[in-house]
Formats: structure tokens, C-alpha cells, sequence
């Protein structure tokens, strides 16, 4: 199956079946797994903070961050169409009592500056406490540059907030922008990244930041279910795919180029953008149960309305492209 309905579907190669079958393990709730301990410090080298926390999900590592940095009854700024804003099941605000405040998005998925800073709180005990700065990136595969990302550290610094990315697919956007991860992660106290998107782990995201904020972050984790036992499994996992399938990313990158340009040349379809590894594309109103249809030529996609995003990742490969583009044509235009 040619499955494009996100990166998440990515499978362990056989080499990191490998590693998870040969993995040490101890007890990481007390601090002795070996292969959890090595991913931790590993990851923070990487990005270039102190300390790391390895936890279960991005949901879970973006709300840790956010109960970290905030107490209950304050605020925090984030985008109106953000993944921890929009599809994280309001857990900052359920479990966390942390009030979001949205604020418009730019073209490159860069919250507007002016609007967050118009949305800050005066010290007033009417008003929620604003404490946190919340960015994503990339977002719908779009790569925010450096530039924007230090404007938007200025901010937070003015006015006293903490900065947070959710960098769930960081590894894209530093691949995009031909920069160390590190350099993306720099002007930010926390980042989270995801192991199980691109890079292919089964399982898990990492928290980053400094020792007294992952300190905390980790007390979250354990109240929230995520403190695990002989988790140096998929530990293992994503230790191999961070020293393995990062670079590789630029293939994905590569893909959903050459599957843009072959989408483009099908009467009837409309490729609206692609970022990074997604497409997106438009197909005439009344093209019905495509879904379904597609599914027949082995090829999984999700449609909302006439509308998809379409994902490449490690799965995925230039004869898959292929297919893809003689399906739809076949579907649409026969």
C-alpha cells in the first residue's frame, strides 16, 4: 500500500528492527535505563540545550512544555490554526487549566508579531497572566527562517514570556534551511521534536530545554501516565533514527517535488502548494469518494471535501510517484 495520508504511517526499517531487538534496557522511572539516558543527552547535544526528557508523544511533550512554563489560571500565545491550538484535544487548557490565546498566522506559518504583542495582557487581576510564546514549525510543511524565529524571541524577551517550539517536524525545516537542528532550536528555552513522523521511530517525541525546566517538565510527565519502564526499546529507535535518518529527509523534500510536478500535468487537478514533504492539492467539486477509488490502486490519501495533503516519507519512492500520478489521472480523466 501507498499510503500519503501523513509521515506518521512510517515504518522501522529493518536496521532499526535490529536495534530495538538489541537493545539495553534498565528502568527509566528510576533513571537506569541506558539506551533512554543515551537518547536524552544525545538529543540535547544536538539541539543544543542542557537537558532532555523522552516522552511518549508530541501532544504529550508540547503539553509538558506548556505546564512547565505556565501555571494554572495563565496564558499563553499561539497560532490560530496550531497543531497544540488546534489538535491536541485542549489538554493545555483541560489538564493544565492554561488559557490559549490565538493570534493570526503569517503566509510562512510565523504567528504576526504585532497582533501577539497587541494580545499581552496588562497586569491586571481581570486578566489571565501571559507567560508563553508558543511557536510551530514547521507548519503544512512550511519552513519559518531564522530571521523570523529570532524576531520572534525579541518579543518574548521584552516582555517577559518563555519561548517554546513545537518542532515536531524541526528535522525538515532544518533540512529545508541547510542548518544544524541546533540553529532552529537556539533562540527558543524549550523545543519539542518528534521521533515517529519522518524519521521513522515507531514511537516517542523529546523535549529540550534547560535542567530546571525539564526538571519540571519531567514531574509533569509522570502526573500525565508517561513515565515509562523498559522504554530503552523505542528509545533505541529514535537514538537510530536521529543518527540515521535525518539527512535522508532531503529525499522526502525531493519527492513531493517531483509528485507536485506530476500532478500538476492531470487535467482537473490543482496543486495548491508544496512545502517541505507535503502536497497539497485541488480536485473538481463532484470528484466523488476519490478516497475510495484511489484505495483500489493500493494508494491510501485523505480527502477533506476536494481537498489533500498528501505526505511523502521513507515508505515512499519515486515508482510509488508514479503510480500515484497515472491513478488519479486514470481516476479523474477515464
Amino acid at each position: 500500500m501507498i499510503d500519503l495520508r501523513s509521515d506518521t504511517v512510517s515504518q522501522p526499517t529493518e536496521a532499526m528492527r535490529q536495534v530495538i531487538a538489541n537493545a539495553k534496557v534498565g528502568d527509566d522511572v528510576f533513571r537506569d535505563d541506558p539506551s533512554v539516558l543515551g537518547l536524552e543527552e544525545y538529543a540535547a547535544h544536538l539541539l543544543g540545550k542542557e537537558a532532555a526528557v523522552f516522552v511518549s508523544s508530541g501532544t504529550q511533550s508540547n503539553l509538558c512544555a506548556l505546564m512547565a512554563h505556565c501555571q494554572r489560571g495563565d496564558e499563553y500565545l499561539v497560532g490560530d490554526r496550531a497543531h497544540t491550538y488546534m489538535c491536541e484535544g485542549g489538554g493545555a487548557a483541560v489538564l493544565g487549566s492554561i488559557q490559549p490565546q490565538t493570534v493570526p498566522m503569517s503566509a510562512t506559518g510565523m504567528l504576526d508579531l504585532k497582533a501577539a504583542e497587541s494580545s499581552i495582557k496588562p497586569d491586571d487581576a481581570h486578566f489571565a497572566r501571559t507567560r508563553l510564546l508558543c511557536i510551530e514549525n514547521t507548519t503544512d510543511g512550511k519552513v519559518i527562517g531564522l530571521t523570523e524565529l529570532s524576531e520572534g524571541e525579541k518579543v518574548a524577551r521584552q516582555h517577559n514570556l518563555g519561548y517554546h517550539l513545537d518542532g515536531a517536524r524541526l528535522w525538515n525545516a532544518a533540512v529545508a534551511l541547510r542548518v544544524a537542528p541546533s540553529a532552529i532550536a537556539e533562540p527558543f528555552d524549550t523545543v519539542s521534536v518528534c521521533l515517529s513522523k519522518g524519521l521513522g521511530a515507531p514511537v516517542g517525541s523529546i523535549l529540550v530545554g534547560p535542567t530546571s525546566l525539564i526538571a519540571e517538565a519531567r514531574k509533569w510527565r509522570k502526573m500525565l501516565g508517561g513515565a515509562m519502564r523498559q522504554v530503552g526499546l523505542i528509545a533505541a529507535a529514535g537514538m537510530h533514527a536521529l543518527e540515521n535518518h535525518i539527512d535522508r529527509l532531503a529525499i522526502d523534500h525531493e519527492n513531493a517535488r517531483l509528485l507536485a510536478e506530476g500532478l500538476a500535468t492531470v487535467e482537473g487537478v490543482s496543486v495548491d502548494a508544496q512545502n517541505t514533504n507535503m502536497v497539497f492539492v485541488t480536485v473538481p467539486q463532484g470528484s466523488d469518494n476519490l478516497e475510495e477509488r484511489l484505495a483500489k490502486h493500493g494508494i491510501n490519501t485523505r480527502w477533506a471535501g476536494n481537498h489533500s495533503r498528501m505526505v511523502l516519507h521513507l515508505g515512499i519512492d519515486k515508482g510509488d510517484i508514479a503510480t500515484v500520478v497515472t491513478a488519479i489521472n486514470l481516476e479523474l480523466n477515464s
